[in-house]
């Protein structure tokens, strides 16, 4: 029985994964050149909570129940969106950090390997 859950767990995972418009964006985000996106990609945050106060007022006013779903996806694909910008800059300086790091070490290896030729 866990078996079978944890298995359903794993296809629902790869579904939502390859699927799934804000997690399709945060992927590319999360690569090397869409880490620059991650802050413009945080105002993709406002549609999210617009339509999650939409979709709040409607069951307020006497709407069905299962809006209530909608409202919970709006706000986690709110508070996805909105977490990605502050992460994006993190692995962008993390990146760039260590692109510049290895820069330095090529630098040094190339101007010290001519003085090893000439001994």
């Amino acid at each position: 029985m866990i078996r079978q859950l944890w298995t359903l767990s794993v296809h629902t995972r790869a579904f939502l994964r390859r699927y799934m418009p804000t997690n399709i964006l945060l992927d590319a985000i999360r690569t090397r050149r869409g880490l620059k996106w991650g802050v413009p990609a945080m105002l993709l945050a406002v549609p999210y909570l617009l339509a999650a106060s939409t979709f709040t007022t409607l069951i307020a006013d006497g709407g069905p129940g299962w809006l209530n779903l909608l409202v919970l996806l709006c706000l986690w694909n709110t508070m996805k969106l909105i977490i990605m910008g502050p992460v994006s800059l993190i692995l962008l300086v993390r990146a760039r950090i260590r692109e510049e790091v290895k820069r330095r070490h090529a630098r040094a290896t190339s101007d010290s390997t001519p003085a090893l030729m000439e001994a």
